[in-house]
């Protein structure tokens, strides 16, 4: 694509990428095909074509975002899936995060989308807050419907419908700790604890550090540890989202001297691809670029790193297993085959759903931004989940495990939990309401 960018314009760095990301483009095309949004609306405004075409009309220009490339902009559900078609290596990636922070420096959004925008920003990646918030939304559930009939209060109605009806109680595994290694010590890594994922199912990391430990890993929960900064960095606040990376780097490296890590451990696929891209994002920071960068090289999705540990097969469970491989998992991280090939060694059937590449349309907090788009992927992801005829959906990413359960009856668990049962730890209670599934 050529572009006409003026000097000045390219001396800003982050012009100076978007630029450069821009060029790639060749029109062909492809991303259409595998862009959520325009299978379901079909606008080439809501392809990442055209959506290309509106970034580079307002960066090349240097105007202010106005309404129509925020609505295209906005429905963007950064899923990725262009980028893993995308047969000129377009980093679509890097150019709508700028755009999104151009957005955010230059467009003044109507009052009730910057204030739900503000609630969440606020909320979600504070793990107390969060909890709080969903204890309250016990008492505006039964208004939900009310909230939906009106467009500027959807966002309200979602976020009561996604909210959980009862909490599992708080865990110790969200707290600083370590875990020691059963028996001989075969490595050291530290985990993520995250903000939504331990309020919602702390279960999952729970079975992660049992899982290991017994694997022989020490596994350490640092203190000091924040959100990861995906929820704000994805919504165009990129000092609030710099300022979460550069804590966090501070806490892991802290750990790497301390006693070394072979991997930092992510459970939450979402967390794990902006983990990884620590480097790029603090790229022009003098003092955290090089320590970003070994942070990011660091991050492994618990997947990926147990795929290192040569587990051994084990016997048949005679569960059937669709896997849902999440946005973050197969385009943000490139991790495809790891997660699969660990439960098929622990002796589960994985079925693949047709349209794998497709989100679900959880997408951070884009299920309660755009519910309506949202649904639709649901409704889709869905009916292909259920057309494999599983006993049980796996997954890794707490997103993805909130947004389709609520169109399922068919039990959805993260991959480690499975893998911490089918290796000798405790069985989860959508297994144990499968007794009658169960080989005697």
């Amino acid at each position: 694509m050529q572009t006409n960018f003026t000097a000045e314009q390219l001396a800003d760095p982050h012009v100076a990428t978007s630029e450069k990301i821009l060029r790639k483009c060749v029109h062909c095309g492809f991303c259409t095909a595998t862009c959520p949004t325009y299978v379901t609306l079909g606008n080439e405004l809501d392809s990442p074509r055209g959506r290309i075409y509106l970034i580079k009309d307002m960066l090349e220009n240097g105007r202010p975002a106005d309404a129509e490339v925020v609505t295209h902009i906005d429905r963007c559900l950064s899923c990725l899936a262009c980028t893993t078609t995308c047969p000129s290596g377009v980093d679509y990636m890097h150019l709508v995060d700028h755009a999104r922070m151009h957005i955010e420096e230059t467009y003044r959004r109507p009052f009730w989308n910057r204030l739900t925008r503000n609630i969440l920003a606020a909320t979600l990646p504070y793990p107390s807050r969060f909890r709080l918030a969903l204890k309250a939304a016990a008492l505006g559930r039964p208004f939900a419907g009310f909230f939906k009939r009106f467009k500027a209060f959807e966002p309200i109605g979602a976020m009561l419908d996604l909210a959980p009806k009862t909490l599992p109680k708080a865990s110790a595994s969200s707290k600083p700790g370590t875990y020691d290694a059963a028996g001989e010590r075969r490595g050291r890594v530290a985990i993520l604890s995250g903000c939504a994922q331990p309020v919602l199912k702390p279960g999952i990391n729970e079975a992660t550090i049992r899982l290991l430990t017994r694997l022989g890993v020490e596994v350490v929960a640092p203190a000091g540890e924040v959100c990861c900064g995906s929820l704000v960095h994805h919504m165009g606040r990129e000092a609030q989202a710099l300022e979460a990376a550069r804590r966090n780097v501070d806490v892991w490296l802290a750990e790497v001297e301390k006693g070394g890590l072979d991997a930092i451990i992510i459970t939450a696929s979402g967390c794990g691809t902006t983990i990884k891209d620590y480097g790029f994002m603090l790229r022009l920071d003098p003092v955290y670029a090089g320590k970003a960068a070994r942070v990011s090289a660091l991050a492994k999705d618990v997947t990926e790193y147990l795929a290192t540990l040569d587990l051994p097969q084990q016997e048949a469970k005679g569960l059937t297993v669709a896997y849902h491989s999440a946005c973050s998992m197969q385009h943000g991280q490139k991790i495809t085959m790891a997660p699969k090939t660990l439960l098929k060694k622990a002796g589960f059937t994985v079925r693949d759903p047709a349209e794998g590449h497709l989100c679900c349309g959880s997408a951070g907090t884009y299920n309660i931004l755009q519910p309506e788009i949202s649904a639709k992927l649901k409704a889709r992801k869905v009916k292909n989940i259920e057309a494999t005829k599983p006993d049980l959906i796996a997954t890794g990413n707490i997103g993805c495990i909130t947004q389709i359960a609520t169109g399922t009856a068919v039990p959805i668990l993260h991959t480690v939990e499975l893998l911490d049962w089918a290796y000798g730890g405790e069985k989860p209670v959508a297994i144990s309401n499968l007794a009658t599934k169960m080989p005697a």
